[in-house]
């Protein structure tokens, strides 16, 4: 487990005071993928480099596994840093080395043998799928070939903790996507904690178990994926919900005067209840029409999230025994936005 308490990082530039990070507390479990989330200047990478303590904290407590990370000695540090894998948005490849010496230098600087390293590296290559480019230069390699370097160099020795930062951000959407498969598949196999740094909510959707976001140096929301997608409670995440969603408030108001008779509702789906034929079965039970006016179904790691507003026509009685059989006998949320 990771355990952070009371973390700030002042940053002295030009005789004022700029706060990066700010009080910050916050817990991650072993094994899963955490990811933080901000725009620029929030803090987020900051962070980050404190946590392998690249950039030395102004106060607070760093706590990874049994060891305080913030106590360490340089020499312990140093040795403690061979635990914590990192991975950069512009890959920070050795550009006079090939993929194989790439991979090895973090073996070499542990002093690991000869035939240990090749071993290593072999297993890495194989890995992240670098096989039969063992011998190439970074400047005869794709961005996302780089990236996938860059991470077989994190793991070269055997970390528990893997820290990516802006790891995608690079790349274009189809090796964005591949990357982040590749580092669930990490994850998955190794058992690694990830922790991402990012500024795009669909790689949080994509890859994360829980989010955090941060705002002026705080974290200012976290949670499960699926809840804070479901229910962004601060407007710096209800921007990066709709990255994914789009702003379908946004044109509610428009929704309301063209459509003034029935009820306007907005169904909520959470996991399972995504893929109920809902529409179909209450347009069997009911005497009513619905008409779909909006909507959008997305996929997270820990299942479908999505919403539709539709238009409820029919006599008052029946449109009101539709919302409450939806209520009462489905794991579908509604949200009544109108009555005509």
């Amino acid at each position: 487990m990771i355990s952070i308490e009371g973390l700030s990082k002042i940053f002295r530039l030009n005789q004022k005071q700029i706060t990066a990070v700010d009080n910050l507390d916050l817990t991650i479990q072993d094994g899963e993928i955490f990811g933080v989330i901000g725009y620029s200047g929030a803090g987020k990478s900051t962070l980050i480099r404190l946590l392998n303590r690249l950039e030395e904290p102004t106060s607070g407590k760093i706590t990874i596994g049994e060891q305080e990370i913030t106590a360490l000695s340089k020499d312990k540090l140093r040795v403690a840093r061979q635990n914590i894998g990192m991975i950069f948005q512009h890959f920070n490849l050795l550009w006079s080395r090939t993929v194989s010496e790439n991979i090895a230098f973090p073996l070499e600087i542990a002093g690991v043998s000869v035939e240990e390293r090749e071993k290593r590296v072999n297993e890495l290559i194989d890995l992240v799928g670098l096989s039969g480019r063992e011998n190439a230069y970074p400047s005869q390699l794709s961005g996302g070939q780089k990236q996938r370097v860059g991470i077989a160099r994190a793991l070269a020795n055997n970390p528990k903790v893997l820290l990516c930062d802006e790891a995608t951000s690079a790349l274009d959407p189809e090796t964005t996507n591949s990357i982040l498969d590749l580092l669930v598949d990490i994850n998955e196999r190794l058992g690694l904690t990830i922790i991402l740094i990012t500024h795009e909510m669909h790689v949080i959707r994509k890859i994360c178990n829980r989010v955090a976001v941060m705002e002026n140096g705080k974290i200012v929301e976290k949670g499960e994926v699926l809840d804070v997608f479901l229910k962004p409670k601060q407007p710096v995440t209800k921007k990066f919900v709709e990255q994914v969603m789009g702003n379908q408030d946004g044109d509610l108001e428009q929704l309301l005067v063209d459509h003034t008779t029935g009820e306007l509702v907005r169904l909520h789906f959470v996991g399972e209840s995504a893929n109920q034929a809902l529409i179909s079965n209450i347009s069997k039970e009911f005497n009513i029409e619905v008409n779909i006016l909006q909507g959008k179904i997305t996929q997270t790691k820990l299942g479908a999230y999505g919403t539709l507003i539709v238009q409820i026509n029919g006599e008052q009685n029946e449109v009101k025994n539709t919302i409450h059989f939806i209520k009462e006998k489905t794991s579908v949320e509604v949200e009544v936005l109108a009555h005509a």
